[in-house]
């Protein structure tokens, strides 16, 4: 086994929906991050990912966190809080005691906390002003919590303006295309030290997706209300992606 074992957890954005391989299964920036650090290294490293859409902040921290560390990974990244914002009443400071536990849970485990602010998809949702809010008041109040720990590796997308445009952004609008993908990426491989190609900050524009307001509702935005009325979500029945290690080769 490589010395080297990366373990991703969090919801769709670590899955990688959005941005879907051929045969359907989400690829997404953990995927790519963790061939990028290989081909990095020019050796080969160990990858999970236990991610499942759909997940808040606190179930993702107690349905996946112990079975991440259970792994012994030298590395685990987490993101979490982006549907969260989506739900009136959730509490800024209950989301970020779930960052906390991570930071804590790898502390004791000796694994290296990567931690990740998604990008900031407001500008195409309805209303923008507040989520773009709720947003900056987590990723404010992440960094404030544990800017003092030292050997945490922090990827902040929320303040990349640029990944604000649409043409990173699938037609939900709520998910970031393969073009966003390669750019988050980019941007966890520099934190972590490691090289990752031009292409990946500056690949080719994708053509927006931009579907008129009445058949966005109809496509989007009405199936996400039928699942919180009905208190479901998107994650029901799914399982992690990759439970155990596979091994990513340069």
């Amino acid at each position: 086994m490589s010395d080297l074992r990366y373990v991703a957890i969090g919801d769709s954005f670590t899955e990688g929906v959005g941005d879907e391989r051929d045969d359907g299964i989400p690829r997404g920036w953990a995927d790519l991050v963790a061939q990028g650090w290989a081909t990095s290294r020019g050796e080969p490293i160990e990858y999970a990912n236990l991610a499942i859409r759909g997940k808040l902040a606190w179930p993702v921290v107690d349905g996946q966190l112990e079975s991440a560390l259970a792994l012994r990974p030298t590395h685990l990244s987490f993101n979490g809080g982006g549907n969260d914002m989506l739900r009136p009443g959730t509490k800024i400071a209950r989301i970020v005691d779930a960052y906390v536990k991570v930071v804590r849970r790898c502390r004791e485990e000796g694994v290296t906390p990567i931690l990740l602010a998604g990008a900031d998809p407001s500008g195409g949702l309805p209303m923008s002003r507040l989520i773009r809010s709720r947003g900056d008041e987590l990723s404010d109040a992440v960094i404030a919590r544990l800017r003092r720990e030292e050997d945490i590796v922090w990827a902040n997308n929320w303040t990349d303006a640029e990944l604000r445009d649409p043409t990173f952004w699938s037609p939900d609008r709520l998910h970031m295309n393969t073009r966003g993908h390669h750019r988050v990426a980019a941007r966890v491989l520099g934190a972590l030290g490691a090289d990752a190609p031009e292409s990946w900050w500056v690949s080719p524009d994708q053509a927006a997706a931009h579907l008129g307001t009445r058949e966005y509702y109809r496509a989007h935005v009405a199936p996400w209300v039928r699942r919180r009325v009905t208190g479901r979500s998107s994650g029901d029945g799914r399982a992690a992606k990759i439970p155990e290690w596979v091994t990513i080769r340069p």
